[in-house]
């Protein structure tokens, strides 16, 4: 059955236990040659991140990962790598939001406020900016029309970027799926040597045996002086204490 887009299920995912393995703020530093090539061709990146989503299987493929209500009826079973081109390139803000829902629910990660805040703010200064660029039309004034236009084209360099920086983390999150980071490097453990008959004692393997040397070290004198002898003390209780 395919996966609803829902208020739910939004809530659902901001209790997962798992956390994306890089933040929004931190994509560029953990992979900035792909982040670069999510920006000058997402629609490329969208596709090729989607495909590996379904771990290249194509047939699995229903559009929009099945989020929203046209998936499933858009013919992808007969031709599942055009259906998703199309819908790469015609629905691009879409394709990315389902592979990070996708990838959400396979491997149960929710979004840090941190990037919720990210993404929220790209949502609405798109909002904002469609909206002054309806009211720059119908209002005609020039200067108004200047600042709508300053305003699209900082909410389209927001869009770009945010969206490249979320690809560059699904990508990231995926080649931890497919073992590419490695497993942590375990210490070669010393080699073990057993003791023979004619030892007294097994010889010390790893950390060196606790207490005092049993060399001197340079310079400390072979036979150090003998503390000085004092006659013995009066005994007690002195004579004629009474008892």
């Amino acid at each position: 059955m395919a996966p609803k887009f829902d208020t739910e299920k939004m809530q659902e995912r901001q209790n997962f236990r798992n956390v994306w393995h890089t933040d929004l703020t931190h994509t560029i530093q953990g992979d900035t040659p792909y982040c670069c090539f999510a920006l000058w061709c997402s629609p490329c990146a969208s596709y090729l991140l989607r495909k590996r989503a379904l771990y290249n299987d194509m047939s699995r493929y229903i559009c929009c990962a099945g989020y929203m209500p046209c998936s499933g009826r858009c013919g992808e079973a007969k031709c599942p790598q055009l259906c998703l081109a199309t819908e790469v390139f015609c629905c691009f803000g879409t394709s990315v939001a389902s592979t990070r829902f996708l990838l959400q629910d396979e491997f149960q990660i929710q979004t840090t406020q941190c990037d919720n805040c990210i993404i929220g703010f790209m949502v609405c200064l798109s909002q904002v900016a469609c909206i002054f660029s309806i009211v720059a039309c119908i209002v005609g004034i020039d200067e108004l029309s200047e600042a709508s236009q300053l305003l699209s084209c900082l909410s389209d360099m927001v869009y770009c970027t945010v969206c490249a920086c979320m690809q560059t983390q699904h990508k990231v999150e995926m080649d931890k799926r497919d073992g590419k980071f490695g497993p942590q490097p375990m210490a070669v453990p010393p080699p073990q040597v057993m003791s023979r008959i004619d030892q007294a004692a097994p010889p010390a393997i790893g950390y060196p045996p606790q207490g005092y040397p049993q060399h001197p070290p340079p310079g400390y004198p072979q036979n150090p002086p003998a503390y000085p002898q004092y006659p013995p003390g009066p005994a007690y209780p002195p004579q004629g204490y009474p008892k």
